[in-house]
C-alpha cells in the first residue's frame, strides 16, 4: 500500500530566507545595470575566421583572431588516442568466445 505524500514541516527557515535575499540583491543588479549597445562583427565571414585561426592563417581575414593551430593538432592527437583506445576496448581477445551461431549448441554437443 503507497502512502500519500505528506507536506514536510522539518523546513530550515534560515536558508529559505536567505535565498529570497541573495534573489532580491540579484534582481537589483540586474535591474540597476545598464548595458551598452550590441558591437556586433564586420561584414566578415565569421565561419572562415574561425577556419583561419584553426590553421594559423589569422593574418589573411578582416577578424580579430587568434592563432589555434597548436591546440587543433593536440585535440587531434586526443580524438585519433580516444578512438584507438575504443577500438582496442571492442576488440575481443577470442574470436571463438562469442556468440553460437548454432541456437546455443556448441559443436561437442551433437544432435539427439
Amino acid at each position: 500500500m503507497t502512502t500519500r505524500p505528506r507536506i514536510a514541516d522539518d523546513i530550515n527557515w534560515a536558508a529559505g530566507i536567505a535565498s529570497l535575499g541573495l534573489l532580491a540583491v540579484l534582481v537589483a543588479v540586474f535591474l540597476g545595470s545598464s548595458f551598452g549597445s550590441a558591437a556586433g562583427f564586420p561584414d566578415a565571414s565569421i565561419t572562415a575566421g574561425i577556419g583561419y585561426a584553426m590553421f594559423d592563417l589569422a593574418g589573411q581575414t578582416m577578424l580579430e583572431t587568434e592563432e589555434f593551430l597548436v591546440s587543433f593538432i593536440v585535440i587531434a592527437v586526443a580524438l585519433d588516442a580516444a578512438l584507438d583506445v575504443a577500438v582496442m576496448l571492442a576488440k575481443r581477445d577470442d574470436e571463438t568466445a562469442g556468440t553460437l551461431a548454432d541456437g546455443g549448441q556448441s559443436p561437442g554437443q551433437g544432435e539427439r
